[in-house]
């Protein structure tokens, strides 16, 4: 066991937070931790990396464990390129390696008075370095960089001209080389392309260590985790399984309760007719008989009705329809100076048609959303849109909000002919109530701005909506409530996004979008990931006799390669064998008092020494890279 949490407890002020919390992580546990926006999931994590403090209960942390926190918000600045940032995390490593430097010049001095003792420290530290693998820092950085989405071009690039998704790409990266014994993981997914999730799916299957992970990404979560625990009305509830078993559990869970409440409510009522009944009668007998009963019903252990958590209303309701051909868009084209962004980009959207676009970050998505709503000139090609289409567009950075307005206004201004009942009801339902219409733009979290966006939206009553990855900033109810509203939607969708789940809920087809074109699948994520697999396999089935032939003759040189490859790591094998047999023969000859009777002679074996190990330690490194 890494950590027990009983009893726990946190308030600020009077509001209470967290109370009589439980939570036991074990060895190699990855855990989801999930709740709504505003639950104490951070909170939670703060305090268990001892940023903040507890009010009550006891934390067990097994002694010597490493806790590793990926913090949702982060404020990384350095003159550091990415790759120097990175190693830092060896820089233990990395000191090693320099004291192994020094003391081969050391040990090559023929006037080093003291050469025994570097010579044992030699030994010692060059051992304790290839145990600790020091030698594959570096294929490790790339490898964790390179699987977040940077470039081998990036890692030349300083902290400070990263932006804020590169640095928490970086800020994981760093989380994931430290090797941590626990990780604390708070939105990890943020800011990843599909492939990047990809690539963390797989690094968190294989880590041998734990993780807790606050996430809204479903499918990520399906993908990773072996147990959920929903933080919910203060404390925790736990399920063994990952979010799809959760979603049966809970469902499960919660018609229990119901039945468990609603019999409950029939006892209570039952009891309460007799009592009634009883002490109407008069008697002593039958008074201290509803007495008695009344105690008892007292004393009865309350079954509290399942809470339902507050969902805001969502209807898209277009105001007429569009025409059959939504949008047409031809051989578009973008470029930022001599960087060009994407080229050959053509598909054709029709009536009610709810496509998803993915590809990888920086290939252009949000680029092409802003040609299509006249943000940004195309360089080339042309886009067209059909008759009666009325456009809506959400965009990923919110920037149609202006952050010196109060909700309220920003709703009025822009649907001046609403009157003040109609405003604050329609607020009410996406949950401003209160004093929340007046704070300003700039006080609310990025799921209330979200949901402010969307209600511009609605009240629009577009035909067409070009959604920016809207699910950003929306906890697991939210994304669920906007599924459910666009599957009702009458009119047609475009939708920019790395939520693999949203994107199986809603579209029925998928723009995988590339730097020199788009290919189309007509079906929900899965179908996409289906065709795919099924398209590879079906160009292999396809392949002609040539190309068999080719394969065989690639298979014959693959074989004669591995055949020389083997031969060269026997080959070397041999030669560091060698090596380590003539340096373990001076090391003897140094550590015998006669030796140094004959101090030409030290000089000798010394400087021979010193060629033998610079020859073992290039050996070593060709060792490494034909074994990788």
């Amino acid at each position: 066991m890494l950590v027990s949490i009983q009893g726990l407890s946190k308030a600020y002020i009077s509001e209470k937070i967290l109370e009589n919390v439980n939570l036991i992580v074990e060895d190699y546990d990855k855990i989801g931790l999930i709740g709504n926006n505003g639950s104490g999931k951070t909170t939670l994590f703060n305090i268990l990396n001892n940023e903040i403090s507890k009010d009550e209960g006891d934390i067990y942390i097994k002694k010597d464990i490493k806790i590793g926190y990926l913090h949702q918000q982060l404020n990384i600045h350095a003159d550091n390129s990415i790759y120097e940032e990175c190693e830092k995390i060896f820089k233990d490593l990395i000191f090693m390696e320099t004291d192994l430097r020094d003391l081969e010049i050391k040990i090559s001095d023929p006037e080093n008075l003291n050469l025994e003792n570097d010579m044992a420290r030699y030994g010692k530290l060059q051992e304790k370095f290839t145990e600790l693998e020091g030698y594959s820092y570096p294929s490790k950085i790339r490898g964790a960089l390179i699987g977040l989405g940077f470039s081998q071009e990036d890692f030349d690039m300083t902290v400070n001209q990263l932006s804020g998704g590169q640095k928490s790409r970086l800020a994981l990266a760093k989380l994931l080389l430290s090797q941590p014994d626990l990780m604390l993981l708070d939105e990890p997914t943020n800011h990843l392309d599909i492939d990047a999730i990809s690539w963390l799916e797989k690094f968190l299957k294989d880590f041998k260590g734990a993780a807790i992970i606050i996430s809204h990404d479903r499918y990520f979560l399906d993908n990773v985790v072996n147990k959920i625990s929903l933080l919910e009305n203060k404390t925790l509830t736990h399920f063994r399984g990952n979010y799809s078993v959760y979603l049966k559990e809970r469902k499960k869970q919660i018609e229990v309760l119901k039945k468990q409440y609603m019999d409950q409510e029939k006892e209570i009522k039952r009891q309460q007719e007799i009592i009634k009944r009883y002490l109407n009668m008069g008697r002593d007998r039958f008074v201290r008989a509803g007495k008695s009963r009344q105690k008892l019903l007292a004393k009865m252990k309350e079954v509290k009705a399942p809470e339902e958590s507050k969902k805001y209303k969502l209807k898209f309701v277009p105001h007429f329809d569009s025409g059959q051909d939504v949008l047409e868009v031809k051989d578009l084209a973008k470029s930022y100076g001599d960087r060009k962004v994407f080229e050959n980009i053509s598909f054709n959207v029709y009536k009610r048609d709810k496509v998803g676009i993915i590809g990888p970050n920086g290939i252009g998505k949000s680029t092409l959303f802003k040609i299509l709503n006249n943000k940004i000139k195309e360089d080339e090609g042309e886009f067209k849109f059909g008759s009666k289409v009325i456009i809506s567009y959400f965009d990923q950075e919110m920037e149609n909000l202006n952050s010196d307005k109060t909700v309220i206004d920003e709703i009025w201004d822009e649907y001046p002919k609403l009157n003040h009942y109609e405003i604050r009801s329609y607020l009410a339902s996406f949950l401003f109530i209160g004093d929340d219409i007046f704070k300003s733009i700039e006080e609310l979290s990025g799921g209330e701005k979200a949901r402010l966006c969307l209600l511009k939206i609605i009240l629009k009553g577009a035909n067409l909506l070009l959604l920016d990855e809207p699910t950003n900033h929306l906890d697991i109810d939210s994304k669920s409530v906007l599924e459910d509203a666009l599957n009702s939607y009458e009119g047609t969708i475009i939708s920019i996004s790395h939520d693999r789940y949203f994107l199986n809920s809603t579209c029925n087809k998928i723009i995988l979008m590339k730097a020199n074109g788009v290919e189309e699948y007509l079906g929900n994520y899965d179908y996409y990931l289906e065709k795919t697999k099924v398209n590879d396999e079906a160009e292999e089935e396809e392949t002609s006799k040539t190309q068999i032939d080719n394969l065989k003759r690639l298979d014959r040189e693959k074989r004669r390669l591995k055949k020389e490859r083997l031969a060269e790591i026997k080959d070397t094998e041999e030669q560091i064998e060698s090596l380590e047999a003539k340096i373990s023969f001076i090391e003897k000859e140094l550590a015998d008092n006669a030796t140094y009777d004959d101090i030409d002679y030290v000089h000798e074996i010394s400087k021979n020494m010193q060629d033998y190990q610079e020859e073992l330690n290039k050996l070593y490194k060709i060792w490494f890279t034909i074994n990788d």
